[in-house]
């Protein structure tokens, strides 16, 4: 029951989903974060059923238009959203408090505006080439190991920011429940892909690695957005990781 709960906590936090039976509280997020791996399978199955009812009346590239405008109305854009804070701070620069201010402004600037069109590109392109019978495996991965990002980013990293979500999530993640959570993303990627498992992860943790360093050296920690951010940057390091020949 404990875990049921946690799974149903992790759903209304990383989803639009309603889930009436629990009051979501920040601080419960901590405790159902080893399952956001889970969470992304099962908002990837929405996707596999979508391409499987639409792959034989419409190509390859308006199916991918449908699967991703699926996953932002299912995600609320939160992750697009954070990922347009994040190079909107980046790219002006400067001081870390100027950085963190632009990203807390609820305004897109031309940087964040050049990340999401770039980041909807390249899923939208990838997607499109995927061939049929690599689809539903890289498509599950990817959102799981998309949302397995959050978990050593969250353990290892300081917050850059006294209040925020960052502050409550940033060093509150257990090492416990990053070893849960990986077991539990990479033993679904295992069952998807089988033998080619092996390279969408490295890809996925390189990512997380290289972000994060990136997230300490210019803001001192992590922030919401920056999950959101890293979250991007890998679903589209898998998707590539599917096309590459």
């Amino acid at each position: 029951m404990r875990w049921l709960r946690e799974l149903l906590v992790a759903v209304q936090f990383l989803t639009r989903l309603p889930v009436p039976a629990y009051r979501f509280e920040p601080e419960m997020v901590m405790g159902s974060a080893k399952l956001f791996p889970v969470v992304g399978a099962l908002v990837a199955l929405g996707a596999v059923g979508i391409e499987w009812l639409l792959r034989v009346h419409l190509p390859a590239s308006i199916v991918a238009v449908v699967v991703l405008a699926y996953f932002v109305m299912l995600t609320g854009g939160l992750h697009e959203d954070g990922l347009a804070d994040t190079f909107d701070g980046l790219g002006a620069g400067g001081e870390r408090k100027r950085m963190l201010d632009i990203m807390r402004d609820s305004r897109i600037g031309s940087f964040g505006t050049l990340a999401i069109i770039f980041s909807v590109l390249a899923r939208w392109a990838l997607l499109g080439a995927i061939a049929p019978g690599r689809f539903a495996g890289y498509v599950v991965a990817a959102q799981v190991l998309c949302r397995w990002t959050a978990l050593p980013l969250a353990a290892f990293l300081p917050s850059a920011r006294t209040d925020g979500l960052g502050q409550k999530f940033a060093g509150q993640v257990s090492a416990g429940s990053v070893v849960v959570g990986s077991v539990l993303a990479f033993g679904i990627v295992g069952y998807c892909l089988r033998r080619e498992m092996l390279i969408p992860i490295v890809a996925v943790a390189l990512v997380t690695l290289v972000s994060g360093l990136v997230y300490r050296a210019k803001l001192g920690g992590i922030t919401g957005d920056c999950f959101g951010t890293s979250n991007q940057l890998a679903e589209i390091a898998v998707y590539l990781c599917a096309v590459w020949v």
